[in-house]
C-alpha cells in the first residue's frame, strides 16, 4: 500500500541514536553506526523522530510499503522494551478493542457558532467568579470540523494538541480570543492523511489569516507541525505560523 514512512539519509546520519530513543514504536535501530528502519510495518510515519535529529537526516516520504501494524508493533516493543513502553504504541487501543468508529451523525458533532450569542455584559445576574470561555465554535475536534463552516472564513486558526489546554492553565485567554480552534492528537488519532486533506481543503477555500500551533513538549506532539506543513504544501498557500510548546508542568517553553 502507498503511505507515509520515515526515510533516513545514511550519508547525513552521524550515528547519535537520538531518533531511536524517541520512537515509541521501536522502528529505528542502530545498524553499523547508522539509524535504520528495521521493519516498515513498525513505522507509523508520524515523524516524532524528525525534531530530534541534529543533522536533518530523516524525512517523511510517501511510498509503496507494508501497512503499519499496531498489534505486531505492540508485541515488538513489549518484547524489546517491556509492557509499560508497549502501552505507548500508536493505535494499539483501537487495534485491540476493534471498536466501531463514531458515526458523523452524532448529535454532539452538530455545528454551532457562539460568536453571535448574547454576552453577559453588565448584567450582574449572569456574572460569576469563573473565567470566561473564549471558545467561539463547536465542534472542535479536527475530524468533526466541517471545512466549509462559515466561521472559518478569514479566521485566525488555532491547531492544538488535545492535551495542551489541560496542561496550560491560561489557554483560553492566551490563545483562543477571537480565534477558531481545532484539536487533535498526532500520535493516537487515526486518519492522519484525512487531517492533511481536511486542512488542505480549509486552506484552499477559507482564506485563513494565520495559524497558531500549540503542542506539548513530548516528541510525538511535533507531528502537528508536520501535518500542517504538508497541508500548506499541498494547498500552495503561504500562511503565517506561530508555534508554541507547552511543558508537561504547564509552562510555555
Amino acid at each position: 500500500m502507498k503511505r507515509k514512512i520515515i526515510q533516513i539519509d545514511e550519508e547525513k546520519c552521524n550515528g547519535c541514536a537520538a531518533c531511536t530513543k524517541v520512537c515509541a514504536e521501536a522502528a529505528l535501530e542502530m545498524v553499523d553506526g547508522k539509524a535504520k528502519v528495521i521493519s516498515d510495518f513498525l513505522c507509523d510515519g508520524m515523524g516524532a523522530c524528525l525534531d530530534v535529529c541534529p543533522v536533518d537526516a530523516l524525512k517523511v516520504v510517501e511510498k509503496d510499503t507494508d501497512e503499519y501494524d499496531p498489534q505486531k508493533t505492540y508485541e515488538h516493543v513489549k518484547e524489546t522494551r517491556g509492557e509499560e513502553d508497549a502501552q505507548n504504541v500508536h493505535g494499539i487501543d483501537k487495534a485491540s478493542k476493534q471498536e466501531e468508529p463514531m458515526k458523523c451523525g452524532c448529535p454532539g458533532s452538530m455545528m454551532r457558532d457562539f460568536t453571535s450569542e448574547k454576552s453577559c455584559g453588565s448584567d450582574k445576574s449572569c456574572q460569576t467568579t469563573d473565567l470566561k470561555t473564549e471558545l467561539r465554535q463547536w465542534p472542535i475536534q479536527l475530524h468533526l470540523l466541517h471545512p466549509g463552516a462559515p466561521y472559518l472564513q478569514g479566521a485566525d486558526l488555532v491547531i492544538s494538541a488535545d492535551c495542551a489546554p489541560f496542561a496550560y492553565a491560561n489557554f483560553h485567554q492566551k490563545f483562543l480570543k477571537d480565534k477558531i480552534l481545532a484539536i487533535m492528537c498526532p500520535k493516537l488519532d487515526d486518519g492522519q492523511d484525512e487531517y492533511v486533506e481536511k486542512l488542505t481543503e480549509i486552506f484552499n477555500n477559507q482564506d485563513i489569516k494565520s495559524i497558531t500551533i500549540v503542542h506539548m513538549e513530548v516528541p510525538c506532539c511535533g507531528g502537528i507541525e508536520h501535518l500542517v506543513k504538508q497541508a500548506l504544501d499541498k494547498s500552495g498557500k503561504n500562511i503565517t505560523i506561530k508555534d508554541y510548546t507547552v511543558s508537561v508542568q504547564g509552562e510555555l517553553i
